[in-house]
């Protein structure tokens, strides 16, 4: 007999997020990098010298956490961190040649991702899976009293794409 637990929604989430975040894992290993550094990567090809609070709110974590993700990408020669106008207080985050090339080729990972996960749902089926995520995600925020995560994609948007 199954456990019934297997059946609620939060399991069946939870368990796909992680299936998702192994995948993601996976190819991303293949350009070099851990999870979490290939979306520092495309803020900084969209916005090079960004601030590390700049990073910190874009990527919805604390200071401390996107530093040492910065320090990392910088050991492995990606980014590099430059004082700003002789004050060394506020820094900015620049990437290498190196770095823009990897930032650039995570659109291939992030391509693949999603036709993994997509595999076998025709386009109805797609845009009516993003619409039902945005309402767990808005519920979920709401929750928390905050927008932790919830779309910034405006209502309806769905409608409007191919999926």
């Amino acid at each position: 007999m199954k456990d019934p637990i297997a059946k609620s929604i939060g399991y069946r989430l939870n368990h796909t997020a992680r299936l998702q975040r192994a995948l993601s894992a996976r190819l991303l290993a293949d350009l070099g990098l851990f999870p979490g550094q290939e979306s520092v990567l495309k803020m900084l090809v969209e916005q090079d010298g960004r601030t590390m609070g700049e990073l910190a709110t874009a990527l919805r974590v604390r200071p401390p956490t996107a530093s040492k993700t910065i320090a990392r990408l910088t050991t492995q020669g990606l980014v590099e961190r430059r004082a700003t106008d002789g004050d060394g207080r506020l820094v900015r985050v620049f990437l290498t040649g190196t770095g823009r090339e990897r930032g650039l080729a995570v659109d291939g990972i992030w391509e693949a991702l999603e036709t993994e996960i997509v595999d076998g749902l025709d386009n109805k089926e797609r845009k009516r899976l993003r619409k039902l995520l945005r309402k767990v995600e808005k519920n979920l925020a709401a929750r928390l009293g905050a927008d932790h995560g919830a779309d910034d994609e405006p209502e309806g948007a769905e409608d409007d794409e191919e999926a």
